[in-house]
C-alpha cells in the first residue's frame, strides 16, 4: 500500500501540473476559435501541423524514452552513463533531422500543403527537434523523482505560451496564423535554456555496445509509438488529402480539433499517470509480488477514467464555451473521443508486460494492427461522413490495441485483473450515463444540479466500495481526533 500512496502522490503532482497546465492551454482554444473563425479553416491548419509534430517527435525520440527507464534500472548498468547515451543519440538523430530538412524547406513544404508559408514549417521543425532532445532530460527527472521541477518547466512553457498568445491575439488583435508557431518557437527556447542544469554538470559519453542494446530494444517501442500516434493523429493529416473539397476540409478539420480539445481531460489524466507510472513500474520490477500492485492500479486507472468521463459529460454545457459557437456541431465527438482515450490509457497499462519481459515486439505488433484499420477507416469513411469517421475509427484502434494486449498478456505475463470490478464500476458508470443523458430536463440550472447529483452517487460508489474515507490521511487525522 505505501508503494501505491507514492504512485497516487507523483500522479497527483503531474496531473496537477498537467490539469492546470492544459486547461491554461485551453485558453489557447476559445482565443485561436473566436479570432479564426471556422469558415476560415485557419484552425484546421493548425491541427495539422500539430498532428505531424506529434509523429515527427516519436520518430525522432526512436522509444528511447522508455528505453532509459528501463537500462537506468538493470542491475550492472550505470544510471549516468544510460542519461548520457541516450541524451546523444537522441541529440544526434534529432539535429540530423533538421539540417537535412531545413535545407529542403520549399519542396517539402509544397508536398504538405505549405508552400505558400514554409517557415510555417520550419519553425515547427526546429520546434520538434528541441522537444525531441528535451524529451530526455525530462526522463531524467522523472527517474530521479523530482515531479516538482518536472511540472514547473512544464507550467513555464504553457504560461509564457498563454501570455505571448493573449498579448498578440487579443490586446494586438493580430490575425497571422504564423504566429502561433512563432510562439511556440520562443516558449520551447525557453524551456531549453531552463533544462541547461540537466544537460551539464556530468562526463557526456556515448557506450556504443549500450548504445546498439538500447536501439535493439527502443525500436519496437518506436514502431509501436509511430503505430499508436498515428492512432490519434492519422485521421488529421489523412483528412485534407481524402475529403473532396479542400477549403471545406481545412474547416471540417478546425470543428474537429476544436471539440476535440475538450475531450483531451481524459488524455490530460492518462498522461499525468503514465508519467508516475513507468519509472514505478521498472523501478518494482526487480520486487516479487508486483504484478498484484499492477492490477490495483489498472482498477484504479479505470475508475477514475470513469469519473473523469462522466464529469466531462456532465459539465458539457459549460465546457462548451472554451470554443467559439460556430464550432458547436463537432460537439457530438466528444463522448467517443474520451471512450477512445480511455481505451488508449489502458492499453497503456496493459503494455508494460511485454516491456518488462523485453518482448517489445508484442507492441509493435498490436499498434501496427490498430493502425491499418485506423487508416483504412479514415481513407474510406471520411469522404462519406466527414470528421465522425475520425472519431469512429480512433474508438475502433485503440479498442482493437486494448484487446489483442489484454489476451495476448494474459498468456505471456498473467496478471490477476479484478475483472468482477471493473466490470460493476462500468455497468455502473454507463447506468448513471444513460440517466443524466436520456432523462430531459430543458432548464439548463436544473439539469447540471441534476448531473451534479448523479456524479455524487458514483463517487460515494467508489467510496463505499475500494476508497473508504479513513483510508485518507487528512479525512482520517479529523476521524482520530
Amino acid at each position: 500500500m505505501a508503494e501505491l500512496k507514492s504512485l497516487v502522490k507523483d500522479t497527483a503532482i503531474y496531473g496537477i501540473s498537467s490539469i492546470v497546465g492544459r486547461f491554461l492551454n485551453y485558453l489557447l482554444v476559445p482565443i485561436y476559435t473566436l479570432t479564426m473563425p471556422a469558415s476560415t479553416g485557419d484552425y484546421g491548419v493548425i491541427t495539422q501541423m500539430y498532428a505531424i509534430t506529434a509523429l515527427l517527435l516519436v520518430l525522432l525520440t526512436c522509444g528511447m524514452e522508455t528505453g532509459f527507464f528501463r537500462f537506468a534500472n538493470k542491475e550492472g548498468e550505470d544510471p549516468v552513463k544510460v542519461y548520457s547515451t541516450t541524451l546523444l543519440t537522441v541529440g544526434m538523430i534529432s539535429v540530423s533531422f533538421l539540417v537535412l530538412c531545413l535545407l529542403f524547406l520549399n519542396p517539402i513544404a509544397r508536398t504538405m500543403g505549405f508552400g505558400d508559408h514554409p517557415w510555417f514549417l520550419g519553425m515547427m521543425l526546429i520546434v520538434i527537434a528541441m522537444d525531441a532532445i528535451q524529451s530526455i532530460p525530462f526522463a531524467y527527472l522523472r527517474y530521479q523523482k523530482r515531479p516538482i521541477r518536472f511540472a514547473a518547466l512544464k507550467m513555464l512553457f504553457i504560461i509564457t505560451s498563454i501570455v505571448l498568445n493573449i498579448v498578440y491575439f487579443v490586446i494586438l488583435k493580430g490575425t497571422n496564423v504564423g504566429a502561433a508557431f512563432l510562439i511556440n518557437l520562443i516558449c520551447t527556447s525557453v524551456v531549453m535554456i531552463c533544462l541547461l542544469p540537466q544537460l551539464w554538470g556530468f562526463h557526456y559519453q556515448l557506450d556504443k555496445a549500450l548504445m546498439k542494446r538500447m536501439l535493439s530494444y527502443s525500436f519496437p517501442i518506436m514502431i509501436l509509438g509511430i503505430a499508436g500516434i498515428l492512432n490519434q493523429v492519422a485521421d488529421r493529416i489523412i483528412f485534407p488529402f481524402v475529403y473532396p473539397d479542400k477549403a471545406a476540409a481545412d474547416v471540417q478539420l478546425g470543428i474537429y480539433g476544436a471539440t476535440s480539445k475538450i475531450a483531451m481531460i481524459m488524455a490530460m489524466f492518462i498522461q499525468a499517470f503514465r508519467f508516475a507510472y513507468e519509472p514505478f513500474v521498472f523501478g518494482k520490477s526487480k520486487e516479487k509480488d508486483n504484478r498484484t500492485m499492477y492490477a490495483q492500479a489498472m482498477k484504479f486507472f479505470i475508475i477514475f477514467a470513469l469519473l473523469g468521463f462522466l464529469a466531462v459529460m456532465f459539465y458539457l454545457d459549460i465546457l462548451k464555451y472554451l470554443i467559439g459557437r460556430d464550432y458547436w456541431e463537432g460537439l457530438r465527438v466528444i463522448p467517443i473521443v474520451m471512450i477512445a482515450e480511455m481505451f488508449m490509457g489502458i492499453y497503456f497499462n496493459l503494455s508494460f508486460w511485454y516491456k518488462l519481459t523485453d518482448d517489445t515486439r508484442w507492441g509493435a505488433y498490436f499498434s501496427l494492427t490498430a493502425c491499418i484499420i485506423v487508416i483504412a477507416m479514415n481513407i474510406f469513411l471520411i469522404p462519406i461522413y466527414g470528421y465522425m469517421a475520425c472519431a469512429w475509427a480512433g474508438f475502433t484502434g485503440y479498442a482493437i490495441a486494448m484487446l489483442l494486449s489484454y489476451f495476448v498478456g494474459q498468456k505471456k505475463y498473467p496478471i490477476g485483473y479484478d475483472l468482477k470490478g471493473i466490470g460493476t464500476y462500468v455497468l455502473f458508470a454507463l447506468i448513471i450515463y444513460g440517466a443524466g443523458e436520456c432523462i430531459p430536463i430543458e432548464n439548463v440550472a436544473i439539469r447540471l444540479v441534476f448531473r451534479t447529483f448523479l456524479l455524487f452517487i458514483f463517487i460515494a460508489f467508489i467510496i463505499k466500495r475500494d476508497l473508504p474515507l479513513k483510508q485518507i490521511p487528512i479525512i482520517n487525522r479529523f476521524v482520530k481526533k
